[in-house]
């Protein structure tokens, strides 16, 4: 019997919602994350139905295709630790991740009129690091290098590089949400299981060992 994926089901609700959004601009400007307008309105819905709208097809698949390889072995993890409620509870993580890092965002933004924006990378990145604490020496490819980086070594190069733009601020990508839905996924199977850190650096020690 097929073992349905909730990874699986959070794609294509993703890629569903963004091609309506593609084909009737009115969607993104009702669904987008746009902090000044959730506090004048008390629009805060948009903290969630922004993660599954994108800007075009190669933010969508790329953000897809991320989810896709890193989503399986979180999923697998919860199912595994929750036999039950794995799944729901995955569910639950990548939602609340949405969340999380939109409301990063919302603080920072709140009163500026012209920020507004859309994407599941906060969520993506939630997962990306999830795995990276569960599998630290795991390779993690870049499409633009073809050698493989650790995925702890990835994880501080990819925190340091979004506060380092957060900070800037000089392009329309939101570093905010990206930075913090990594810590959240980081954080957030700890509070389950608070082995795993010990986990994550024994493999990191292991790996270093091994030179």
């Amino acid at each position: 019997m097929y073992n349905l994926e909730i990874n699986h089901i959070i794609i294509g609700f993703t890629c569903l919602v963004s091609l309506m959004a593609f084909n009737n601009h009115h969607w993104t400007y009702k669904l987008k994350h746009w902090p000044y307008e959730e506090v004048k309105r008390g629009e805060y819905y948009r903290w969630l139905t922004s993660g599954f709208l994108h800007g075009d097809v190669m933010h969508l698949a790329f953000n897809m295709i991320t989810l896709y390889f890193f989503g399986r072995i979180v999923e697998q993890w919860f199912t595994l630790f929750f036999p039950e409620a794995g799944k729901i509870i995955y569910l639950l993580f990548y939602l609340i991740a949405i969340v999380a890092a939109s409301s990063a965002t919302f603080f920072r933004y709140r009163n500026s009129p012209s920020f507004a924006s859309i994407g599941a990378s906060g969520a993506v990145a939630a997962v990306l690091f999830a795995s990276i604490l569960m599998l630290p020496t795991n390779k993690i490819y870049l499409f633009f290098i073809p050698i493989g980086i650790p995925g702890f070594i990835f994880g501080i190069l990819y925190l340091w590089f979004s506060a380092y733009e957060a900070k800037k601020g000089r392009d329309n990508i939101d570093h905010v949400a990206h930075y913090y839905g990594a810590v959240f996924g980081f954080l957030f199977p700890i509070v389950f299981e608070p082995g795993l850190f010990t986990s994550f650096l024994a493999q990191i020690q292991e790996w270093i060992a091994s030179f």
